[in-house]
């Protein structure tokens, strides 16, 4: 079984990698939406996989570190990519949440990325 939790930050970026001349090369912005998932089996006596609460202050602190910021400037950002932010916290989610099992990242309403770890 999956729960999962949903968040929203603004961040600016740019991508360094880019040809010349590329729109995403110079600094611009998103409303990022973050979906994390846990898998387990609900624990017998509580009813749940974890608590929604202690998933959401897991990820808050991540949240704040890129929230209205420019994410080239946090380490292990400086190629922001949709790709690399959603593997940036899988690596920082998974030690606390040993259950993790997806992180769906979108950068736009009808563009996005899923990992889930591999």
């Amino acid at each position: 079984m999956d729960i999962y939790k949903e968040f929203a930050f603004d961040a600016a970026h740019f991508l360094p990698h880019v040809p010349e001349g590329h729109k995403c090369k110079q600094m611009h912005g998103h409303t990022y939406h973050l979906r994390v998932y846990v898998s387990g089996t609900p624990d017998k006596e509580l009813g749940w996989i974890i608590d929604f609460k202690e998933l959401k202050d897991s990820i808050l602190p991540l949240i704040d570190l890129v929230d209205h910021r420019v994410m080239n400037e946090v380490p292990g950002l400086e190629n922001p990519t949709a790709e690399n932010i959603t593997i940036w916290f899988w690596n920082k989610l998974k030690p606390l949440l040993p259950g993790l099992s997806r992180i769906e990242l979108k950068e736009t309403p009808t563009t996005g990325v899923i990992y889930d770890g591999h």
